[in-house]
């Protein structure tokens, strides 16, 4: 339970933040495409930053701690870093061919079911 209740937590804090950034990019930039940008690569960074000081010291952060940063804020902010940080391990476990294919087919895939389901959005 208290794995869940820091997930949930950190999630509304993620949420909350990239929801910030998103008001800030519209404030500064007139869109939110640089919010996007601004939270994806931040949150790469984040999540690298949060799982590789939890690899050098497993003890330093709980279990419900661990989850709770990781899926619950940086999965509030942006699964972007969720797909590098895969896509990192994947390379690392000598699979750099699918990193390259789970890297290519999320973005190649991700564009074709976004543009069908605008058009099925749109033809309802």
């Amino acid at each position: 339970m208290l794995t869940l209740a820091a997930v949930t937590l950190g999630g509304a804090v993620g949420s909350a933040t990239r929801y910030g950034v998103s008001l800030w990019s519209v404030t500064w930039f007139g869109s939110n495409v640089w919010g996007t940008f601004t939270v994806n690569i931040a949150g790469s960074f984040l999540l690298g930053l949060i799982l590789g000081a939890a690899e050098m010291r497993p003890l330093a952060l709980s279990p419900a701690w661990r989850e709770g940063l990781t899926v619950g804020v940086m999965g509030g902010f942006t699964t972007f870093s969720t797909l590098m940080f895969q896509a990192v391990r994947q390379a690392e476990a000598a699979s750099p061919a699918s990193a390259a294919l789970n890297l290519g087919g999320s973005v190649a895939i991700g564009l074709a079911v976004t543009v069908l389901g605008l058009f099925a959005g749109r033809h309802l």
